[in-house]
């Protein structure tokens, strides 16, 4: 599923960056001020809910906010750098929500939670790297790919390890052996 939301991010992304024209300074501002109106409504629906479930909601409005700002600056800019903005707004968002809700979980279930939302945002954060240099040389766009694999490849490893915690005995050792074969990691 994290997939899929990172493929619809990048879809939506490319798709606003053909979209885009000429913004004006008033459409900019009218725009800023849309956005702040729909944080607030959103962020007051949040009070009639109760603990971590009120938290999630914040978190998603505030989400929300920024990934809207951000996709107002790359409509406004049309750049490169801002659209990579947008998928690392969006992976930031994801991010801060998806281990908001982790906090309703406990012992090594909470932990794989928690590695399992680091692993999806350095994901999201590579891929804005990538973004980011798409109009530099082909040999930095492959260095940045290269990193944003490993760095990938990394967390995965460690929400693969994290999973291992539950375990004992032989059964841990056989699932840790697996990991660091998988990953590369011997």
């Amino acid at each position: 599923m994290k997939k899929h939301l990172l493929m619809l991010a990048l879809a939506s992304t490319c798709f606003m960056a053909t979209q885009a024209g000429a913004m004006t300074k008033d459409e900019y501002k009218a725009g800023k001020e849309k956005i702040e109106a729909d944080y607030k409504a959103a962020k007051a629906q949040c009070d009639a809910l109760k603990d971590n479930a009120k938290d999630v909601c914040q978190k998603e409005a505030k989400g929300k906010e920024k990934v809207a700002k951000a996709e107002l600056e790359a409509n406004y800019k049309n750049t490169d750098k801002a659209r990579a903005e947008v998928v690392k707004a969006k992976a930031d968002a994801q991010y801060d929500v998806a281990k908001e809700k982790c906090d309703d979980l406990s012992g090594n279930q909470k932990d794989v939670c928690v590695k399992e939302a680091k692993a999806a945002h350095v994901k999201g954060k590579g891929d804005a790297k990538v973004m980011k240099v798409s109009d530099k040389t082909a040999e930095k766009r492959a260095d940045a790919r290269k990193d944003a694999t490993e760095d990938t490849r990394d967390a995965q490893y460690k929400v693969a390890v994290e999973k291992c915690d539950a375990m004992t005995g032989a059964a841990k050792d056989t699932c840790v052996k697996n990991a660091k074969t998988r990953f590369g990691k011997t």
